[in-house]
């Protein structure tokens, strides 16, 4: 799928959502990417301010490990996507990704809606050079007092290969 739309089920049912990300593969190697809409699906282009962190860990020379910033995961007042996770993953069949979006509250029409994720990307080069496990985490804000109505989800490249991404209302 090029993209993955879900423009029913978000309402003011419940305060919160969660959007499960389990066994995510992409057909090229991609960053996993959300983006917001307040009219059903028409438009995704709500302007949001995040803030994005990763952790990794090349698994072959264990020397290669770190935490940071993830320097372009953040969105300052942007209406582009935006990316989870802070790197990519591979496409060979030991690169997936699985993790979770948070959503706060998407039905207000008085506040913004803060959300966070964990997103969790393997990536592997096609010759099985360098094995990194990644530990992203993004949370920020979609600056809008209209309702979010729908949430999609895409690639930054190519489509989405395989996996399943279920939404869950809290109470």
């Amino acid at each position: 799928s090029s993209t993955l739309d879900f423009t029913s089920g978000i309402d003011s049912t419940y305060k919160e959502y969660i959007f499960k990300f389990i066994n995510i593969h992409p057909s090229a190697t991609a960053k996993f990417q959300v983006n917001f809409s307040t009219d059903g699906g028409s438009n995704y282009n709500v302007t949001k301010t995040t803030t994005a962190i990763q952790i990794y860990h090349n698994e072959n020379t264990d020397s290669d490990t770190g935490f940071s910033y993830s320097t372009g995961g953040d969105l300052a007042q942007g209406t582009g996507i935006q990316p989870l996770g802070g790197d990519v993953m591979g496409v060979t069949n030991d690169n997936c990704g699985s993790g979770y979006l948070q959503v706060f509250n998407p039905a207000d029409t008085t506040f913004v809606k803060h959300y966070i994720s964990r997103f969790k990307p393997n990536y592997n080069a096609a010759d099985g050079s360098t094995p990194y496990s990644h530990d992203g985490f993004t949370s920020g804000y979609v600056n809008t007092t209209a309702a979010v109505t729908a949430v999609q989800f895409k690639m930054s490249t190519g489509n989405i290969d395989a996996g399943t991404i279920k939404l869950y209302g809290i109470k």
